[in-house]
């Protein structure tokens, strides 16, 4: 399963580390993904999704 938002796809990102003498290797950046209980249609089950659907609401977690 991919480390990726069920509702807004939000995944990793790749960049570099750069060192102090300019040396770049590669690195990436892995989204702030929790598993949370949630309400998808009638049922209820576990999706993965990031902190920022959380927050704004588009996920209804179940009670």
């Amino acid at each position: 399963m991919a480390r990726t938002c069920e509702i807004c796809g939000k995944h990793r990102s790749v960049g570099n580390n750069v060192s102090h003498a300019n040396n770049k290797t590669k690195r990436t950046w892995q989204a702030n993904l929790q598993t949370v209980r949630a309400k998808v249609g009638t049922a209820v089950r576990r999706v993965l999704v990031c902190t920022r659907c959380i927050r704004s609401g588009k996920v209804h977690k179940a009670a």
